[in-house]
């Protein structure tokens, strides 16, 4: 069994800076968990902290049912694959994937099975006499790989694996990453700032910022409800839009208003303010640039706006319009646009565009955090 088990863990550096705040998580076996936010949010520390290059300030650190905190990493049973590979230059790939069981003494028919199993796994069996230097970026990630899958590890460790490749092979690596998974069937933690990434590899993903947890939850779970400001604007691709607004009641129904908008909430909505028993306040409304109808005509229930750029991307429109003095983005499936905009909208043009209602978020603009949930 490799459950993981974070209690209580801090990191503090010389005593004053703290980089991890009280972090809490239990890793099930062969669950893969990704750690994500931005630079500086404490996750690779984090990562650090489970494979034993940083010491645990405060804490317990649980591998397997043992607690691990003063154990050496070598005796942790975990591998790690960080952004840099960190091959051996003068080495071959097959010396650089079997240097780590020649280290513990393997017999050299085990090496060489174990080694041969994950070139052929990885697909580089046909690199395994080349040099480091003769790889393209993927294969010597797909080495780096390699080399941690041979120790047949209890816990997977990835630290931004796949930062340093371009955006074509980043796509085909994360796929070779999914196929990995299913493959070696152990338990991955996995750091990245990528949200996408973080959104198709991981079972859950722990959202980080500022050495705190923001938020845990599957990858559906924190986009469908993100738990605050942070979460709400951190996943999700183009980022949602946010607009300051008034929360009131008029009739017994709850009502927003945005900009030049009065929008009634959906049902579901109505049920979670009045059990809450929420009173007329400011919000801070949020809503995904998919989420959000092109008007062909204005009404009480329209926010009225200015194009400044449309991209098209062939199935649907990227507008980003000036609405309420914010810029705002749009996402329209070019099916929804009048003909006469479908190869684009000019610079400057006015349009109409509505909320739907079952689909906004609201947020406390003291708390930050999601009234809805």
């Amino acid at each position: 069994m490799a459950t993981v088990v974070l209690k209580g863990i801090k990191k503090i550096y010389d005593n004053k800076v703290t980089a991890v705040h009280d972090f809490n998580l239990e890793i099930a076996d062969k669950e893969f968990i990704v750690l994500v936010g931005p630079s500086g949010c404490g996750k690779s520390t984090t990562l650090r902290m489970v494979a034993g290059l940083e010491d645990i300030s405060e804490g317990d650190l649980i591998i397997g049912g043992k607690r691990v905190n003063d154990v050496e990493p070598k005796d942790r049973d975990i591998a790690m694959v960080f952004q840099s590979y960190a091959l051996y230059p003068h080495m071959t790939v097959y010396e650089n994937m079997a240097f780590a069981l020649k280290l513990r003494k393997v017999p050299k028919e085990e090496i060489d099975k174990k080694v041969r199993e994950a070139a052929a796994i990885l697909d580089i069996t046909q690199y395994l006499e080349r040099k480091p230097k003769a790889l393209s970026g993927g294969q010597r990630q797909r080495v780096a790989i390699g080399r941690a899958i041979v120790r047949d590890p209890q816990v997977f460790l990835m630290d931004e694996p796949l930062s340093n490749l371009d955006a074509k092979l980043r796509n085909q690596m994360r796929a070779e990453i999914i196929k990995l998974r299913q493959r070696i069937n152990t338990t991955f933690i996995y750091v990245t700032h990528d949200q996408t990434e973080a959104m198709t590899l991981g079972d859950r993903i722990v959202i980080m910022k500022d050495g705190f947890i923001q938020q845990i939850g599957t990858p559906q779970e924190v986009f469908d409800r993100p738990a605050n400001l942070f979460v709400a604007g951190f996943i999700g691709s183009p980022q949602m839009n946010f607009f300051d607004g008034k929360l009131i009641k008029k009739d017994g129904k709850y009502q927003i208003a945005v900009a030049d908008a009065v929008i009634e909430l959906a049902d579901k909505a109505q049920k979670i303010l009045s059990d809450k028993g929420a009173g007329e306040m400011d919000i801070v409304a949020g809503i995904r640039p998919e989420h959000i109808s092109f008007a062909s005509v204005a009404g009480p229930h329209t926010v009225s706006s200015k194009v400044d750029v449309s991209e098209m991307m062939g199935s649907e429109v990227y507008l980003h319009v000036t609405a309420a003095g914010k810029d705002v983005v749009l996402r329209i499936p070019t099916t929804d646009l009048p003909e006469e905009h479908r190869a684009g909208i000019p610079y400057g043009t006015e349009i109409n565009f509505a909320f739907r209602p079952e689909l906004v978020h609201l947020f406390d603009p003291q708390t930050d955090k999601n009234l809805l949930y």
